[in-house]
């Protein structure tokens, strides 16, 4: 897919893979919503990949009940580590979609961004693409507490990479295609939270145009993110690439 030529429907597989971590209360009704929406509004053959990276729960065993139901729209793995930045290089790398994409389990993004955000890639006019909850029109609800780190660490990202022109660096909602995947993941070293930021650096340092998608999002109050120490961690990770470049 590399020409401004809409492919057939049919020819044109999507992944779409939920990280999740000790979700055994989210993960059964909002991935019932997500296959809802999907099954309404995608044309193309799309998969919903279960991501676990070290749950103690019922995570697990509710993530293969729902493969059970689902075969064939659903699977899931297991890793045995934790890192959100694991489990999508995992799931990315197996994939043979045409377009790899992930979203957070709560749902935080209004899923009406989706089709908006991966269609760009089918035509072929960009690789990557992204949710943005800073750009002209999104709308956000969220405690003013993480929106200020929020504020703060995407002008930290410009002041330490002043050509960098992709406006939200952490928002769960983000598709590429297949092959920007092989290319970029690979050389992503964070296995963590930074795993985002540093794989659209790396992206716009390889010349990739970055598509962004302002969205409709809401704080999940119920978050496992401790916002305090992942920004402390990203801010390394920052400072470690702008080292290395």
């Amino acid at each position: 897919m590399t020409n401004s030529q809409q492919p057939p429907a049919e020819a044109v597989r999507v992944d779409v893979v939920v990280p999740v971590l000790n979700e055994e209360k989210e993960l059964e009704p909002n991935i019932t919503t997500l296959r809802a929406y999907l099954k309404e509004h995608c044309p193309y053959r799309w998969r919903i990949v279960i991501a676990d990276n070290g749950s103690t729960d019922r995570t697990p065993e509710i993530a293969k009940m729902l493969e059970a139901r689902w075969p064939g729209e659903v699977t899931h793995f297991r890793l045995e580590e934790r890192g959100r930045g694991r489990a999508l290089r995992h799931a990315w790398l197996a994939s043979d979609a045409d377009i790899v994409s992930y979203m957070d389990v709560d749902l935080s993004t209004n899923l009406n961004a989706f089709m908006p955000l991966i269609e760009p890639l089918v035509r072929g006019e960009y690789q990557v693409a992204i949710g943005s909850r800073l750009k002209k029109g999104a709308r956000v609800t969220r405690q003013w507490k993480r929106e200020i780190i929020s504020r703060a660490y995407n002008l930290l990202i410009k002041l330490l990479f002043p050509r960098r022109r992709f406006s939200d660096a952490q928002c769960g909602f983000k598709a590429l295609t297949r092959e920007a995947v092989q290319k970029l993941v690979p050389r992503v070293r964070d296995q963590g939270w930074f795993f985002d930021s540093e794989l659209l650096l790396l992206a716009e340092k390889e010349g990739y145009r970055i598509h962004e998608v302002p969205v409709e999002w809401i704080e999940d109050l119920d978050t496992r993110v401790k916002i305090i120490p992942t920004a402390w961690e990203d801010v390394k990770g920052l400072i470690r690439v702008r080292l290395g470049l």
